[in-house]
C-alpha cells in the first residue's frame, strides 16, 4: 500500500496505490499546503477504508518547484515514515514527468521561466520560451496535470521499494529568493 503526495506546485496532490487500484485526489491552492496536506491525506485514506497503519510505503515529490511546498511534502513524508516505521522514497518531478520515457521534462516556473531536464543532463532553470524551443519530445507538467503526476510518483516510488534509497530531500534547481541574515545571531543569555 503506497501513499504518494506532492506539494511542489500550486496544489496538494495525493494518491493511494494498492496493486492495480489507484485513487488520486488534487486540491488546487496557491498557498496553505501545510495546513491542507495531512487533512487531505487522512480523508483520502478514510474514503478508501484505510488507516495510516495500512501503509507500507510513502512516495513524495521532491521538486523542483515552490521552495516552501517542497519542504512541506518532504518533511511530512519523513515524519510519517519515521512515525509509522515504513520507508519514504523521494521522486523528482522530472522522473515523474518522464515516467519511463526519454522525453525532456519541463516544469513551469514563475516569472516566465521553466525547470528543464533533458535525458542524461543536469536540471536547469531557463526562460520558458527557450524551453519550448528545445529539440525532441517534451513532457510538461501543465499538460499531464497533477493527478497523472502524483500517480507517477506513486508508481515510481513502488518500483524503487526494496532498493537502497537516500532519505527524501528537496531538489532545488535555483537558489532561494531570501537569504539568511549576514549579521551574527544575538547572544542568548541563560
Amino acid at each position: 500500500m503506497v501513499l504518494a503526495f506532492d506539494t511542489a506546485a500550486a496544489h496538494v496532490a495525493a494518491a493511494v496505490l494498492s496493486g492495480d487500484r489507484l485513487v488520486t485526489r488534487v486540491a488546487p491552492m496557491a498557498t496553505g499546503q501545510a495546513e491542507a496536506l495531512v487533512p487531505l491525506l487522512s480523508a483520502l485514506l478514510a474514503d478508501q477504508g484505510l488507516d495510516w497503519r495500512d501503509l507500507g510505503l510513502i512516495a513524495v515529490g521532491t521538486g523542483p518547484g515552490n521552495f516552501t511546498g517542497i519542504r512541506i511534502a518532504v518533511a511530512c513524508a519523513r515524519g510519517l515514515a519515521l512515525g509509522l516505521g515504513i520507508p519514504a522514497i523521494g521522486v523528482t518531478g522530472f522522473d515523474a514527468l518522464r515516467d519511463g520515457t526519454t522525453d525532456t521534462a519541463v516544469i513551469e516556473a514563475p516569472r516566465g521561466m521553466a525547470y528543464v531536464q533533458a535525458p542524461a543532463s543536469d536540471p536547469c532553470l531557463i526562460p520558458a520560451a527557450e524551453a519550448a524551443a528545445l529539440p525532441g519530445p517534451q513532457r510538461r507538467l501543465s499538460e499531464i496535470g497533477a493527478e497523472a503526476h502524483v500517480a507517477a510518483i506513486a508508481r515510481i516510488g513502488l518500483s524503487r521499494h526494496g532498493t537502497p534509497q537516500p532519505r527524501p530531500a528537496p531538489l532545488y534547481v535555483r537558489p532561494p529568493d531570501a537569504a539568511p541574515a549576514r549579521d551574527p545571531a544575538p547572544l542568548m543569555l541563560p
